[in-house]
């Protein structure tokens, strides 16, 4: 099965977008702690493109996919 660019756009930017505000501020999205996106997902997720990456991280992290988008820092096309 092959993945569509746009997927792999999201799971890049995932992988490099760093946290821009916040107890784990400059830090990738795909390294924040899970309780801490839990938090979030509980709470409310942010509005715009950072809400909508958080959403995808919360499920990525829910079902223990994390090792599938590290390999993805710094992969920037």
């Amino acid at each position: 099965m092959q993945s569509s660019g746009l997927e792999k756009e999201i799971l890049v930017k995932i992988a490099n977008y760093k946290m821009p505000f916040g107890k784990y501020s400059g830090r990738a999205l795909i390294d924040l702690p899970e309780h801490y996106v839990v938090w979030f997902y509980n709470k409310g997720l942010p509005k715009g493109e950072l809400g909508e990456l958080m959403g995808w991280l919360y499920e990525i992290k829910l079902n223990g996919l994390e090792s599938l988008v590290r390999p993805l820092k710094n992969d920037i096309n």
